[in-house]
């Protein structure tokens, strides 16, 4: 087969390829290829297309020894990482070299690597604290009717924590399972927020705040439970975090965006703000401002994770601003059709 043919075969391969002969020179490489690892490199020595040892190291043992290996490549995109796997196959008398990108599987490996090591961190500080303290009620404190009671009372607030921590793992699995359903039940927002400050007058009088709500009615395509959980989540945080004796302000106002008419919910604290180095990951997973503070407020680290992909499932945009010892803003956009 000539080489103006290898170079139409390897045109109709959908990933990056590349053909080397067995005297190290590269044959053919389909146009993926040369847009991955540069133009021209046709002819050239594959050391100076490929900067992976490791994949040099594939191409010459298939090259002396036949088979197949699986090699990786890592290199600079867009100024990001991206991870290749490459697999090099001997096809008679060249090598073949195909490029498949990975990298979003080795970002949801490491994703699911992080979260194991996370929850099972949140889990093991309650779990190590309930069987010191029930091998103490055992033994030393067994007849101190004082100190069991103090033991039990912490006990309950430890397996307090391991269950919101296991609700709020089932809701984001379940929000995450729903979120390309878009919701089409109407919901009046206006309403639904009177219910959330309702239902967290408690919170507010332990902490001294108000909570003023103003904008007219307005409905929109929902899902009523999950806004239900995204503005309580919200309010909770500005009542708890916002300081005390402060006034926390909701608001509805129409907003236009590039896909039409929308509204926008305002939560605005008076504060401490955020440092803006923290906004751009506060909706990661168990990622907290302040780890101690947030766990002493019984925080699970997942509330701004939630409130993210419910905002996603309704198709619409979850902002945040802040100024330190001014206070927080928390918007949520939701398209009005």
């Amino acid at each position: 087969m000539t080489e103006p043919e290898l170079q139409r075969l390897l045109s109709g391969l959908p990933l990056p390829a590349m053909l080397v002969r067995r005297d190290d020179r590269i044959l053919a490489a389909n146009p993926s290829a040369e847009a991955l690892l540069g133009e021209g490199i046709v002819g050239r020595h594959p050391a100076m297309a490929v900067r992976a040892p490791s994949v040099l190291e594939a191409i010459s043992a298939v090259a002396r020894q036949g088979g197949m290996q699986e090699a990786r490549m890592t290199l600079r995109r867009e100024g990001q990482e991206a991870v290749f796997q490459v697999t090099v196959s001997e096809q008679g008398d060249v090598v073949l070299c195909v490029f498949r990108d990975a990298t979003e599987e080795e970002r949801a490996g490491e994703m699911r690597r992080d979260f194991v090591a996370n929850v099972s961190h949140e889990l093991r500080t309650p779990l190590t604290a309930l069987m010191g303290f029930i091998e103490t009620l055992k033994h030393a404190a067994k007849d101190d009717p004082k100190a069991r009671e103090m033991f039990l009372g912490i006990m309950e607030a430890e397996a307090g924590r391991m269950n919101r921590l296991v609700r709020d793992l089932l809701q984001l699995s379940r929000v995450e399972a729903e979120e390309r359903v878009r919701p089409k039940e109407a919901v009046e927002l206006r309403g639904l927020l009177e219910g959330v400050i309702s239902s967290l007058r408690g919170v507010a009088e332990k902490t001294g705040d108000r909570v003023e709500l103003t904008g007219d009615p307005v409905t929109v395509p929902a899902d009523h439970d999950q806004l239900v959980q995204v503005f309580t989540n919200l309010i909770e945080n500005a009542l708890k975090y916002g300081g005390a004796g402060q006034v926390v302000r909701v608001s509805l106002s129409p907003e236009e965006t590039v896909r039409g008419p929308a509204v926008r919910v305002e939560v605005a604290d008076q504060g401490e703000g955020i440092d803006p180095v923290h906004i751009p990951r506060l909706t990661e997973r168990f990622y907290r401002v302040d780890s101690h503070r947030s766990r002493e407020m019984g925080g699970t680290g997942l509330g701004l994770a939630i409130v993210k992909h419910i905002v996603s499932r309704h198709r619409g945009w979850l902002r945040v601003e802040s100024v330190v010892g001014e206070g927080s803003r928390f918007s949520v956009v939701l398209p009005l059709g």
